[in-house]
């Protein structure tokens, strides 16, 4: 049995005649009469009733067409898989992720994607969530990686990955002023450390501290996570940060869980709708998707 053999019999099926199915073809009629009457002898049993007028199915030829035109979708599936393969092989990939990532790691997921894919080009840009999903919007970057905020997504798709969450951290060796865990109004006097307005950090400190019944005193502003640990464990102020930034490798300072805690976005991926990414972008969201399955709302 040959491939074109069930070709042929499914376009003589679909297009009721020989005739009509050798134009579609765009070959001789009695090639294809021959092919499909080679099919019959191979299966033992006449798949078309053939009349001067027309021509029509047997029952075995209904059901054997079912079953070739499955085999016929899957071979043109197949085909379409491999000729996306062939082009993730040599696309490329924009990324913007922010430095606060929760358990996502990225260096880890850029290096099992480069293994498997290394004819992809992969180009990363770190900054706030805010500048990034700007960039996204404008076609700069093809996927941005970081803290879904409500407030910053409308007109993007997103999707969590992994959870994250808030914890205030203080100078080393400061035990917190009250039992553990620790609550935001014991701070209401301290130094904040914060990212610049505009931030989600700073917006989910402002809201805490307003449900906790003050006002944060702001003296310092940083421009990363890790510079807001550095300028805590110098002593200069307290700081609410993201769990994973408070405990990843860096100076040392005291991390202090709150009650309540405040509210943490979960770290996802977001995209524009719309806009069909390249397989490279696509092969790269399917590999998070495989990493970190969705368990987050």
């Amino acid at each position: 049995m040959e491939l074109r053999q069930l070709a042929y019999f499914e376009a003589v099926a679909a297009c009721g005649g020989f005739s009509r199915a050798a134009e579609q073809l765009r070959i001789a009629q009695p090639a294809v009469s021959a092919q499909v009457r080679r099919l019959e002898a191979e299966l033992g049993t006449p798949l078309l009733e053939r009349t001067t007028r027309r021509v029509a199915l047997t029952h075995a030829g209904e059901l054997f067409l079912a079953r070739v035109r499955t085999v016929l979708g899957q071979l043109d599936e197949a085909r379409a898989d491999l000729a996306e393969l062939a082009e993730v092989r040599r696309g490329h990939v924009r990324i913007g992720a922010t430095l606060v990532l929760g358990s996502l790691d990225l260096p880890r997921s850029l290096a099992q994607f480069r293994r498997r894919f290394p004819g992809v080009t992969v180009a990363l840009r770190a900054g706030l969530i805010a500048d990034l999903l700007g960039e996204l919007g404008s076609g700069v970057i093809d996927i941005v990686l970081g803290p879904l905020h409500p407030e910053l997504l409308p007109g993007f798709l997103a999707q969590p990955l992994t959870e994250e969450r808030v914890v205030l951290v203080t100078p080393p060796g400061r035990p917190a002023p009250g039992p553990a865990p620790a609550a935001l109004a014991d701070f209401a006097g301290e130094p904040f450390v914060c990212l610049p307005a505009g931030s989600g950090l700073h917006a989910i400190l402002v809201a805490a501290a307003a449900t906790a019944g003050f006002t944060p005193r702001i003296q310092l502003e940083t421009h990363s996570p890790a510079s807001i640990r550095e300028l805590v464990a110098a002593g200069l102020g307290v700081a609410l940060m993201a769990e994973s930034s408070a405990r990843a490798i860096g100076p040392d300072v005291e991390v202090h869980p709150l009650q309540p805690a405040p509210p943490h976005p979960p770290i996802g991926l977001v995209r524009v709708p719309g806009r069909r990414p390249g397989p490279a972008t696509r092969a790269f969201q399917q590999h998070l998707e495989q990493a970190y399955p969705v368990r987050v709302p």
